[in-house]
């Protein structure tokens, strides 16, 4: 897959902070190796505009700034933009419940140190590798690309592999469970509660005596022997995703 390029965009009317920041960044470039770029502003109107011309993978934002405000600015990029991820830099917890309404993926208090920053920019790369990762399935017609983050469940039937994935499609190929589920599984939320079939735990809605709950309505079974470690499974994942909001 190759090393992914992270690209960054900075914004605070501060101009020591950006600097801070700047530092950082050029810190974590050279002690993680990882190829991150990034542009500063200092101010969100400034931001706007670029936004709309130019793409970022993660936004680190002020959220009190002069003018238009850093959520101000995340509302408005929110009606148009909803996959950029935001981290609000702020000397206040007050408005951390404010920032899930904008799907603010954390928040930084003031002044950003690196034992903060570095895990937040380490997670995103990972959701990034993740979201960008793929199968290669080989049918009748020829080869399909398969992304990771459109799978919701696999299931093996007769040595016919289904792939059920996001808005009701499914993709077969022949061959067996295991041809496949050693990639999905090297991931921290693909998930084999059963012989048969492997779940993506990003498209489970919820766990119980019957299963695991699909985003598409279907129930993927638990295995009788494995629901104690299905459970713990699920709840550790959970826990990984509510991570990033423990400070709340």
């Amino acid at each position: 897959m190759g090393e992914l390029n992270m690209h960054i965009a900075v914004c605070d009317d501060s101009i020591d902070e950006l600097s801070r920041i700047s530092l950082l960044l050029e810190d974590y470039r050279r002690k993680r190796n990882r190829p991150i770029t990034y542009e500063v502003f200092q101010s969100a109107t400034e931001l706007l505009e670029t936004l709309v011309v130019r793409q970022f993978d993660l936004l680190l934002l002020d959220i009190l700034m002069p003018g238009v405000t850093g959520m101000d600015a995340a509302k408005e990029l929110r009606r148009w933009n909803n996959e950029i991820a935001i981290i609000f830099l702020t000397s206040s917890r007050e408005f951390a419940v404010e920032s899930y309404r904008v799907s603010a993926v954390d928040y930084i208090i003031k002044p950003v140190r690196e034992d903060e920053l570095f895990p937040t920019i380490d997670k995103q790369l990972i959701k990034i590798a993740q979201e960008e990762a793929y199968l290669t399935l080989k049918t009748g017609n020829g080869l399909i690309k398969l992304p990771f983050s459109k799978i919701v469940y696999v299931e093996v039937i007769n040595r016919i592999v289904q792939f059920n994935l996001i808005e009701g499609e499914i993709r077969e190929t022949y061959g067996y469970l295991a041809d496949y589920e050693g990639a999905l599984l090297a991931t921290s939320y693909f998930y084999k509660p059963h012989r048969s079939y492997v779940v993506n735990l990003h498209q489970v809605t919820e766990l119980n005596k019957n299963g695991f709950f699909t985003t598409v309505y279907k129930i993927v079974p638990v295995a009788r022997n494995s629901f104690a470690n299905a459970k713990a499974t699920y709840m550790k994942y959970l826990l990984s995703q509510n991570e990033r909001s423990g400070k709340l």
